[in-house]
């Protein structure tokens, strides 16, 4: 199976002190043919080969509790501190200020948790703002809040561009809130918020603000300092690291209270025994995205070009927020008169994976509450795809994509007006 990669220079990883170049064909070996293609990467990616292989090389010969005295327990303590440096490297930070978590979703529900125990407590008002383009673990948390602690939640919708107006969120600030959330890149649309500017002002007026960068960092520039946040969430997965590693940065001085409790880990921040092995793959995932960022940045941004130009050529194709700044690697096109459901499952049985914009719920599919906060109709909602690239990722893919989706599109709206004709011969007949 051909193994399409690209490889950004820096040294194979597999070997202390070794320094040659990772042929492409390793980077993402045996996951990605032409004809078995990925273009989900905002969903997840796949593992790099480097990172692949040190983790390996780890499990094959290293274990141990870090928080054990002795040396088994203190080699895998060095590892869990030299993943901590290599992450805050990568987020402009002092190490001490990294709490490392499971999951994204872990990292937000303990910011709302602690805002949460510290309104129970007098310590902090009960009001928060959010975007309503947010990651569900920050608008589930914060919808928590508003009904067991009652809570006013306050949302931001965004402009027609798919950007949060930071006026519109200053608006609705009050002397009571306890703390703003706007994401750094929208998973679905993949637009750039204004983080840096709202934390500017919101700093000004003495409201923390939370940043949910899982789905920016490693595809564009994450320093923590430059966008001057109080908290910061970045999980490796969505970077080719391994998945259950995340971080949660808070600045010195931020009030933080853990949400898990039982151990000393983490500086008693998070309680639970570190996960060694994950984190080690954290640690070379930020160490490589750090040191390959702006050419990955070059080479995904031509995927993207490129798929975007051949959306031209696809009748009714309208890609979202494209004047917008976005990630990327990251296309959402709404395609009329196509349920993406169905279109999606046509897909992958040609050998192409991507994502919609709809949730399944229930057992029925609901339109993406970020498509609706955009303005979009509900049918037009349910007819958007997302196309996400990653490192693996070739030209030649979409190349071959293309015309695919072109006849998936064609054959789905034939079928759709046939139906169509069919309902309304039966309602003649009545």
């Amino acid at each position: 199976m051909r193994a399409p990669g690209h490889y950004f220079g820096g040294e194979d990883r597999r070997g202390a002190g070794s320094a040659r170049p990772a042929a492409a064909s390793t980077l993402f070996e045996d996951t990605l043919s032409l004809h078995n293609v990925y273009f989900d990467n905002n969903a997840t990616t796949p593992l790099d080969s480097r990172v692949r292989d040190a983790m390996i090389e780890w499990l094959g010969s290293g274990f141990g509790n870090p928080s054990s005295v002795h040396r088994y327990g203190q080699r895998a303590r060095g590892v869990v501190e030299e993943a901590r440096v290599q992450v805050a490297r990568l987020l402009g930070c002092e190490p001490s200020e990294i709490v490392f978590c499971a999951s994204g979703t872990e990292a937000n529900n303990a910011v709302l948790a602690t805002i949460g125990r510290r309104a129970r407590r007098g310590d902090s008002g009960r009001h928060v703002v959010i975007s309503a383009i947010e990651h569900p673990s920050i608008v589930q948390a914060a919808r928590r809040l508003e009904a067991e602690e009652a809570f006013e939640v306050s949302e931001i919708a965004p402009g027609a561009d798919g950007v949060v107006h930071v006026e519109d969120v200053l608006d609705a600030l009050r002397p009571e809130t306890a703390l703003v959330a706007l994401m750094l890149a929208n998973n679905e649309l993949g637009t750039l918020q204004p983080v840096a500017e709202l934390a500017r002002a919101c700093r000004e007026r003495g409201v923390p603000v939370l940043c949910d960068a899982v789905q920016a960092a490693g595809k564009v520039a994450v320093r923590v300092a430059e966008l001057g946040v109080d908290s910061l969430v970045i999980a490796a997965h969505k970077f080719h690291g391994p998945l259950g590693a995340a971080a949660l940065w808070v600045r010195s001085g931020t009030a933080f209270e853990p949400l898990l409790v039982g151990g000393g880990q983490e500086r008693r921040r998070r309680a639970s025994t570190e996960n060694a092995t994950a984190l080690l793959g954290f640690g070379l995932a930020c160490e490589l995205a750090a040191g390959e960022l702006e050419e990955r940045g070059r080479r995904l941004s031509a995927l993207r070009e490129r798929l975007e130009r051949g959306l031209l050529d696809v009748p009714g194709a309208i890609v979202r927020c494209r004047t917008a700044p976005r990630l990327p690697n990251t296309t959402c096109v709404t395609l009329s008169g196509v349920d993406a459901t169905t279109l999606l499952m046509r897909l992958d049985l040609e050998g192409f994976a991507v994502s919609t914009g709809a949730a399944c719920a229930s057992g029925t599919v609901e339109p993406s509450r970020t498509l609706l906060a955009l303005g979009l109709e509900e049918d037009e909602a349910l007819s958007t795809l997302r196309v996400s690239f990653g490192l693996g990722n070739t030209g030649e893919e979409v190349d071959a994509f293309l015309p695919v989706l072109s006849r998936a599109v064609t054959a789905l709206r034939i079928d759709a007006s046939r139906e169509t004709a069919q309902g309304t011969m039966r309602g003649a007949r009545r």
